[in-house]
């Protein structure tokens, strides 16, 4: 259970949000809400470690995610608004070093797979410049189909996605829930999805 606790953040001088309360459960999605500014990816970077809370704690089956390091980090998969495509790499070099810097191993077969499921058969060896904006985003999302982590923490992951793609990253979100697994994401846009419980954080 990933639990957050009085959580308050501060940017620039300006509160984004203070007293900020939630927990999140196998089988469960939280689904984060608010206009640009309001502080969604400041959360979702503290919820992955990568910035601290200004107060409060959030951890991870009672225990602090500072002190738990790699322990937490390599149960996690955080896939951010910036998608981190390389435009001089092809889209399985893109998949590849991405799962490689995520601790996964992956050979060219099961990236190659990954790939065509998310719809980018015949442009596996395409330069990512060369891609659509959509495209790139299947990229960056294909890493889902190869990760075995409990928790993804994803920001805006709809972005961009035509309605094929969105149906699949929904069936493949509900699937992942199924199996005890936990999303916090960020969306714009309403997505009915199948899971135990499904929470909604209204950020102003």
């Amino acid at each position: 259970m990933l639990t957050a606790t009085n959580l308050e953040c501060v940017r620039g001088g300006h509160v984004l949000f203070t007293d900020l309360n939630f927990s999140v459960k196998s089988g469960e999605l939280l689904q984060i809400h608010g206009p640009n500014g309001s502080g969604k990816t400041s959360l979702l970077r503290m919820l992955c470690g990568l910035t601290q809370p200004n107060t409060g704690k959030i951890t991870w089956n009672d225990s602090n995610i500072r002190s738990l390091g790699e322990q937490y980090y390599s149960s996690l998969t955080y896939l951010g608004h910036m998608i981190g495509i390389k435009d001089d790499l092809t889209a399985i070099e893109n998949l590849s070093i991405s799962c490689a810097l995520a601790g996964l191993e992956v050979d060219n077969k099961m990236a190659l797979d990954a790939l065509q499921q998310i719809g980018l058969k015949g442009r596996e060896n395409l330069l990512a410049r060369v891609l659509s904006q959509g495209q790139r985003r299947r990229v960056s999302l294909a890493r889902l189909l190869l990760v075995k982590t409990k928790l993804w923490i994803l920001d805006e992951p709809l972005t961009a996605l035509d309605v094929t793609a969105i149906k699949l990253i929904k069936e493949k979100l509900e699937w992942f829930l199924a199996q005890g697994g936990m999303v916090i994401l960020t969306t714009h846009q309403d997505i009915d999805i199948s899971a135990a419980a499904i929470h909604h954080l209204h950020l102003n």
